[in-house]
């Protein structure tokens, strides 16, 4: 029986902010990180994966959002140019690669 997973907005935001922190520990690389929202997308049941989807974009804008306020703040108080600034674009392709690679998955599985 496969095992369910809740697509609440704040059952997404939390496993964002895990992933995030684990690759700001150094738990996982970038790669590993990757590979845990792709598995953690096959279990999202496809009837689930659009609000999922919705609420991954939300979470992953607002938190470039944040990323941004935080380096605008740390330029104006050290007078320096901060470093890279988030970029939301990548995040948004990073949720439909993911969602593409589900669906040819799919298509695969049902027609072997």
């Amino acid at each position: 029986m496969p095992q369910e997973v809740s697509v609440s907005y704040q059952a997404i935001k939390s496993k964002v902010y895990r992933l995030i922190d684990t690759l700001v520990v150094g738990e996982k690389s970038e790669v590993e990180v990757q590979e845990s929202i792709r598995r953690w997308w096959e279990l999202i049941h496809p009837a689930d994966r659009p609000i999922a989807q919705k609420y991954l974009l939300l979470v992953l804008g607002r938190s470039c959002q944040a990323l941004d306020a935080i380096e605008e703040g740390l330029t104006d108080a050290t007078n320096h140019e901060a470093f890279r600034p988030c970029e939301p674009a990548k995040a948004f392709k990073l949720v439909e690669r993911v969602v593409k690679q589900s669906s040819k998955s799919a298509a695969f599985s049902s027609s072997a």
